[in-house]
């Protein structure tokens, strides 16, 4: 073997499939000089199998410019945007057609920072806003944008609307991943920018888990009420994802020793930069599973048939962790070990399926005349 959205979603996927046979590092794994509420269920009643299957059902798309965020829209096609050049395709689930909603304005691409996360409103057929995470000259912000499939090709993004602006930005360790949680929050992981105290410091917005309402304010139940800030202590969090009991994951680089993958608890200090992996430091939340940077160096992660997915970018390794509860059922499984490069963002479409971003084009992968892809995964 190589190796939840609405019902429409899952139906397109499934009849798209059915047509066709059917870096302790930073980013370039390098060394770097209640629902929605994590913990507040019981363990699950069931575990997920030890060994499980991934395989490649098809390629959607080839030779998109350094992809990272991917959001799936009613009915199955697909939102990509480009961390270098700011524009956003939409491609089709079915045929892999690409057309460009247009280029989000101000994103300053240098470094790991450029577009990163994109994320549509639980609300999106009604509202069809998309939100984005992208870097600026001066900051990282998380914005806002109606859709309007009405209008031209290439003019379909409407203005920016800032929700959150001054998350620091810097070369290195900007996180970027943003996700609606269960609760119909709105969760954001962010990166220390190098500047390893902000992960420490309650005041300042890097090196956490943000989250907040859907209009940028404080979500009510945060650990302070007039703070976005959920968790602290992190050095780069790339990777956010919900079990089926409403418990929330994140997938963070480490820096020399350990890349982590943790269960979020509202107000849990993670411990960068005090501690790197299982430290069992009392007031630090230790990680749950963890692995060396050249095996991981983790990005995107997403729950399925009862696992959690983690791409690995350095490690070049699609990772399935199968979970019982709070805890993981058996040893981390790997797939795809070099197969396709660096592996960057992977997102559930439906309870056995995954799409999956190669990122070689990003500057540190060694891209081929294909890169990068989008690929369609069945998994168990």
């Amino acid at each position: 073997m190589r190796g939840t959205p609405n019902a429409t979603v899952r139906a397109a996927l499934a009849a798209a499939s059915a047509l066709l046979l059917l870096a302790g590092c930073s980013d370039d794994g390098s060394p770097s000089t209640g629902a929605g509420t994590a913990g507040t269920g019981g363990p699950s009643a069931s575990a997920a199998p030890a060994k499980g299957s991934a395989e490649v059902v098809r390629t959607i798309a080839t030779r998109l410019n350094s992809p990272w965020g991917v959001a799936v829209l009613p009915g199955g096609d697909l939102l990509v945007g480009s961390r270098d050049t700011g524009r956003i395709v939409r491609v089709g689930a079915g045929d892999g057609r690409q057309s460009e909603l247009g280029t989000v304005p101000g994103v300053a691409a240098a470094g790991e920072g450029g577009l990163l996360g994109l994320a549509l409103s639980p609300g999106y057929g009604a509202d069809h806003w998309l939100y984005a995470y992208f870097t600026t000259e001066s900051d990282n912000r998380v914005v806002r944008m109606l859709v309007d499939d009405a209008r031209p090709e290439g003019q379909r993004l409407g203005a920016p609307d800032t929700i959150l602006r001054g998350i620091p930005k810097g070369p290195v360790h900007n996180g970027g991943r943003i996700a609606f949680g269960p609760d119909g929050m709105l969760y954001a992981g962010t990166g220390e920018s190098g500047r390893r105290g902000l992960a420490q410091d309650l005041d300042s917005l890097g090196g956490k888990i943000l989250r907040m309402t859907p209009d940028g304010r404080p979500a009510p139940g945060n650990p302070r009420a007039d703070s976005v800030v959920y968790s602290h202590g992190h050095r780069n969090v790339q990777g956010l994802a919900w079990d089926a009991d409403g418990r929330l994951w994140a997938s963070e680089f480490g820096q020399d020793t350990w890349d982590e993958l943790n269960l979020v608890r509202p107000g849990g200090d993670y411990g960068w930069p005090l501690a790197e992996g299982r430290a069992g430091k009392p007031g630090l939340v230790d990680p749950v599973e963890q692995w060396k940077p050249a095996a991981a160096s983790p990005s995107g992660l997403a729950y399925a048939g009862g696992a959690l997915w983690m791409a690995g970018l350095r490690g070049r390794t699609l990772w399935r962790i199968p979970l019982r509860g709070e805890r993981p059922a058996a040893s981390p499984q790997a797939f795809f070990e070099g197969e396709y490069g660096r592996l960057r963002t992977v997102v559930a479409t439906s309870g056995d399926t995954l799409v999956l971003t190669t990122s070689n084009t990003d500057g540190r992968g060694k891209p081929d005349a294909q890169d990068d892809r989008l690929l369609l995964l069945k998994v168990s």
